[in-house]
Order: C-alpha cells, then sequence, then structure tokens
C-alpha cells in the first residue's frame, strides 16, 4: 500500500512537473503558478515522511529515542551545509544504520 502510494504520488507530481515546465511546450503559465508547481515535490515529500519519522502504530514517537527524528533532522543539517545530493544521502544513510546499531 504505502509502496503503491509514493510511486502513484511520484507519478502525479512527476507528469504535472514535466508537462508544465517543458521548455518546448507552447502553452505559458503565469509565474504564480509555475512558482506553486514548484513547491509540490517537498510539499508531498513531508506528507509522507512526517508520519513515518513521527508516529508509531497511530501514536507519537518517544523523541529522545527516535533514530528517525534524529535521521531527518542530521539530513536537513547536512543538506543545508553541503548542497550535494549524492553525498548527502550517503552520509545520512550511514548516520541512520549507525543511529540503529548502536540505538537498538
Amino acid at each position: 500500500m504505502i509502496w503503491a502510494l509514493i510511486i502513484t504520488l511520484t507519478a502525479v507530481v512527476f507528469s504535472l512537473r514535466y508537462v508544465f515546465l517543458i521548455p518546448q511546450l507552447p502553452v505559458r503559465l503565469p509565474l504564480i503558478i509555475r512558482q506553486a508547481l514548484s513547491y509540490s515535490a517537498p510539499c508531498l515529500l513531508t506528507a509522507i515522511c512526517a508520519p513515518v519519522i513521527l508516529l508509531t502504530e497511530h501514536e507519537l514517537k518517544s523523541f529522545p529515542d527516535n533514530p528517525y527524528l534524529w535521521g531527518a533532522l542530521f539530513c536537513v543539517v547536512i543538506a543545508s551545509v553541503i548542497k550535494n545530493m549524492l553525498l548527502t544521502v550517503g552520509l545520512t544513510l550511514a548516520f541512520f544504520y549507525g543511529l540503529i546499531y548502536f540505538m537498538g
């Protein structure tokens, strides 16, 4: 169910962004609509990831020992400092799995 939702949302976001933002398309959207479309991916990603990070079985996870929360915070900090997606993903995965190994 979750994978189907992620793939469906990915297809919707990609198709909307591709169709409306492709330079060769003769349709020109107003600037405000193009700017709004640029926020669709982060909004969907937040909506998908927030329950995984904060909830377990419809209840809030405890914050001090939540590796998902610490991994997400680490990712945000590293992404804002490094600005290299591949390196950020690699470091975040290493940090997250290190947390699970040492906390678990």
